[in-house]
């Protein structure tokens, strides 16, 4: 059904959850209030191994053949799966994860749609789930964003999971490897905690993100037991019939409160040498993952500027034409990990980063999104995040190590995409 598009549905889906609840919140301010969000669960999907995605999207497609269903041209209306993808094909086996597998997509009882001056509805039920699915619908209120507490009466404790110098011997271990030749890039992260005196809320921190970070895709995946909540500025992947975008995100530099010292931080950026190699390794890895299933794939001249809250990084937008309408969930199996989250080659890459690491990523560096009934949708890499479990916060944050990187300077660029975060849980 129709609704009022000024309904602030990601609020209204945090307002309505239980405390059994999957839910989901995926919006870009920007994009005309862009908005797609879940509550409860229909079905749940899961999948692990290096077939995950295709496993998923495979068992979408047969939970949803023969569906009834309204069609409506909205993206995201109608039935839809939401989630995402850990990082690893087995990844998330700590007890911190344990609430999401390593491939995850729900069918949520309730879902809205938003673009511009349309916003819908969409109940989805299985049989005869369709009574306690209406009683819960009736349930719905309009709702706001809750606010954040400006100064708590206990501080909150902020740590990080290991010492810094772990992160620089690190990068310094990972240098040597790419000297060495093994590999040209490798993404290593690094995990700070904030314990808080009562427990984080999710659905503020979703809402302050949002309105700092207009730009980004904020998202919120809840389960029984925790929440990732980010606002990531990186898009995985689109699909919207035979067309296909995505984006390569790679180098990074802070901002500056003066416009002029901005801008010069800015052109350094686009003009560092180090930067636009790290760049292209990324483009380079999407294009040629593109090419196969494509008629054609036409990718920016140049990287761009992307400037957020409190970094500003080097983009190159990308299109395809799919030569086959691939599954957006396919799609995105085939893309992740970029290098701007894993590194070149990919499977050196990826059996490297555990090892130097020392930390299990769940879904951080993941993806997060949706796909409907006709397998379009939407992915972004699940950057600039937080796992939220009662009073513990766990943030995260990685950097792209290349052979001029300096241990030192990427310890503080991982300071600086901490600040995304970081303010608003402590």
């Amino acid at each position: 059904m129709e609704v009022d598009p000024a309904l602030d549905t990601a609020a209204t889906v945090l307002a309505a959850r239980r405390a059994d609840d999957r839910y989901f919140c995926f919006e870009q301010a920007d994009r005309g209030g862009y908005s797609v969000c879940g509550l409860g669960q229909a079905a749940v999907v899961e999948a692990s191994g290096p077939d995950r995605f295709r496993l998923v999207a495979d068992e979408c497609r047969s939970l949803t053949a023969g569906a009834s269903f309204d069609r409506v041209d909205l993206s995201g209306a109608g039935p839809i799966f939401v989630g995402g993808f850990a990082f690893a094909p087995g990844g998330g086996r700590s007890p911190e994860w344990s609430s999401f597998a390593p491939a995850q997509m729900v069918l949520p009882e309730i879902s809205f749609a938003r673009m511009g001056e349309r916003a819908t509805l969409t109940v989805t039920a299985l049989d005869s789930d369709m009574d306690a699915i209406l009683a819960r619908l009736a349930e719905l209120r309009p709702a706001a964003a809750p606010l954040l507490d400006p100064d708590p009466a206990v501080a909150p404790r902020v740590a990080s999971a290991a010492p810094p110098e772990h992160f620089e011997a690190a990068v310094a271990r990972a240098v040597e490897r790419i000297d060495a030749g093994e590999l040209e890039k490798v993404v290593l992260a690094r995990i700070v905690r904030v314990h808080a005196a009562h427990a984080h809320d999710p659905a503020a921190v979703f809402g302050a993100l949002r309105a700092l970070f207009p730009s980004c895709y904020a998202y919120c995946v809840g389960t029984p037991d925790g929440v990732l909540v980010g606002a990531s500025p990186e898009l995985l992947v689109r699909r919207d019939g035979a067309r296909a975008q995505t984006v390569a995100l790679a180098g990074t530099t802070r901002r500056s409160a003066d416009p002029a010292v901005d801008d010069h931080l800015g052109e350094q950026l686009l003009n560092s040498a180090k930067n636009r190699a790290e760049q292209e390794i990324v483009t380079r890895r999407i294009r040629r993952t593109l090419d196969p299933v494509s008629v054609w794939v036409a990718v920016a001249d140049r990287p761009v500027l992307v400037k957020v809250h409190n970094v500003q990084h080097l983009a190159t937008p990308i299109r395809a034409q799919l030569a086959d309408p691939l599954p957006v969930l396919e799609l995105a199996g085939r893309l992740h990990p970029t290098p701007a989250v894993g590194g070149e080659p990919g499977d050196v890459a990826q059996r490297l980063i555990p090892a130097l690491e020392g930390l299990d990523r769940g879904w951080y560096a993941g993806t997060v999104g949706w796909t409907d009934v006709e397998e379009d949708g939407e992915f972004c890499v699940a950057i600039r995040c937080a796992l939220v479990r009662g009073e513990v916060a766990e943030l995260y944050a990685g950097n792209g190590i290349v052979a001029e990187s300096d241990p030192a300077e990427e310890l503080a660029e991982t300071e600086a995409k901490l600040q995304a975060l970081l303010p608003l849980l402590a």
